[in-house]
């Protein structure tokens, strides 16, 4: 086998244990899954791998971003467009998100939710006919700031993916064209408001699994509560 073949059969080894560590459904229940990590970290891509490693152990996914529960562009920067504070506070309407998705999702909940309530891009606020998940499945759901407080009991397991901010700054630089260096004043607003989440929650200690990231190629599965 080729380096390169051998390195994403790593990476698919790794995504494989990850999905083998998610819990069971009780019944008809479904198993929430949050996926967290900062800007850049590649949470979204990592979701996706996992949601596709558990169907091909024969679950059912459900799959969805916490990005579809922004609060509108006003209260979003109502502090500032450059406030840490706003993007920490602000972001997103933890409210709508619960009620809406996380409960139906839950134990004995409906399993009839809506797969996201805020466009982004438009601005618009959403109100899509609700959907039912199967009976059974494994929701996987990827966003920043999924072991905050608000979010207690929200999800039955949790993967933190850990990269530096000097890497996620670079990726964040490729994708968006946003500035390269993490200590640069234009990424003030997103790097310190999660250094106060690293504060106040300390994240990859109340996952189930972390996930250092920073090799694309080669992830390394760190430590966990399961450790």
């Amino acid at each position: 086998m080729a380096e390169g073949s051998a390195k994403l059969g790593a990476r698919a080894d790794l995504v494989a244990e990850v999905a083998s560590y998610v819990p069971a459904a009780v019944g008809a229940d479904c198993v929430r899954v949050g996926v967290d990590g900062v800007d850049g970290a590649g949470k979204t891509f990592f979701a996706a791998e996992l949601a596709s490693a558990l169907r091909d152990r024969g679950r059912p996914v459900v799959e969805f971003s916490v990005d579809g529960w922004h609060r509108v562009r006003a209260e979003r920067y109502a502090r500032g467009p450059q406030s840490p504070v706003g993007f920490w506070l602000d972001s997103y309407d933890y409210p709508r998100l619960i009620d809406e998705a996380l409960t139906p999702l839950g134990p004995r909940g409906s399993r009839r939710f809506r797969t996201a309530g805020h466009d982004v891009r438009t601005d618009e606020l959403l109100w899509p006919d609700l959907v039912e998940a199967p009976a059974a499945s494994v929701v996987v759901i990827d966003g920043l700031f999924l072991h905050r407080a608000e979010l207690e009991g929200c999800f039955e397991f949790t993967v933190f993916v850990d990269v530096p901010f000097e890497v996620t700054a670079e990726r964040m630089a490729v994708r968006d064209g946003a500035r390269g260096d993490p200590a640069h004043p234009a990424m003030r607003r997103y790097v310190e408001a999660q250094r106060t989440y690293f504060a106040e929650r300390a994240p990859w200690s109340r996952a189930d699994l972390v996930v250092d990231n920073t090799d694309l190629v080669n992830p390394v599965l760190v430590t966990g509560r399961l450790d």
